[in-house]
């Protein structure tokens, strides 16, 4: 399942359910979709993301590991949850630059 996320100040970002709902308490968030956050409350919610990131980095000798154990099975490197969230990042502190709102749904956008 997809969810999409959406702000006047970015564009849409679609992700994973199991990743954005990770992001989304990692902010402090119950994950619910949909939800969104209000403008007002997403300076709070980019810092704890920001922390629970950083907790949650596995340091570079975990990493490289885990790239060499995908490299000698024939399978690409896995991606972190940092680098996953880097889109969302974005979208957060831009939307906290102009004062729009964050919201997301189940779904990805139609085209």
């Amino acid at each position: 399942m997809l969810v999409t996320f959406r702000s006047k100040a970015w564009s849409s970002i679609i992700m994973t359910h199991d990743v954005a709902t990770t992001l989304l308490k990692m902010a402090g968030h119950s994950g619910t979709v949909p939800s969104a956050l209000l403008a007002a409350d997403i300076p709070a919610a980019l810092a704890r993301l920001n922390q629970g990131l950083a907790a949650a980095d596995p340091g570079e000798e975990a990493t490289r590991k885990a790239a060499r154990q995908a490299d000698d099975a024939g399978e690409p490197p896995p991606v972190g949850i940092r680098l996953r969230a880097f889109p969302l990042i974005q979208m957060l502190t831009a939307a906290a630059a102009s004062g729009d709102d964050v919201t997301w749904e189940e779904g990805a956008p139609v085209v």
